[in-house]
């Protein structure tokens, strides 16, 4: 499993509009991830957060470039698929990480993968930020995304 190398970061995030877009399935998996993006936000100084909820993560990128296109300065996806016995995992999860991918590119906003793809549920409770987990997927995503956001930012042509 993964966890280790993950870099520290620590960005301002005062004054982000951030929008945290977050599946309904799982319910136990997506209130650590939740939970973990809100404490990051909390402790970089965002004070302007909505929660978005999305039926499932298939419906994470249409969402997010909704809030994206709302005006919304970050937008955190956080979802959760769990393989099963058919090829519906791959189709999902791929389809969810190019369509992230894409909202990003294409709005130029940042928008943070949290978006688990395990093999069990136990996989994904070890990644869930959650008391006894080993990771926290959900604070690493509105970290990553806070800090595209200040680097973009930074890159703002000067006049």
């Amino acid at each position: 499993m993964a966890g280790h190398g993950a870099p520290e970061l620590s960005v301002d995030g005062a004054g982000a509009k951030v929008a945290v877009v977050a599946s309904s399935w799982h319910t136990e998996v997506m209130d650590g991830l939740v939970a973990g993006a809100e404490r990051a936000l909390k402790e970089a100084g965002v004070s302007d957060v909505t929660l978005v909820r999305a039926a499932g993560s298939f419906e994470l990128p249409i969402i997010a470039q909704g809030c994206a296109k709302a005006g919304f300065d970050v937008v955190v996806a956080l979802g959760v698929i769990i393989r099963g016995g058919t090829p519906h995992f791959e189709y999902v999860s791929a389809a969810t990480t190019d369509g992230l991918s894409r909202v990003a590119l294409d709005t130029g906003v940042p928008v943070g993968f949290g978006l688990l793809t395990c093999d069990d549920e136990q996989q994904a409770l070890h990644r869930a930020g959650l008391p006894g987990s080993g990771e926290d997927k959900g604070r690493e995503a509105a970290e990553a995304a806070l800090a595209a956001w200040v680097t973009l930012r930074g890159l703002a042509p000067r006049r």
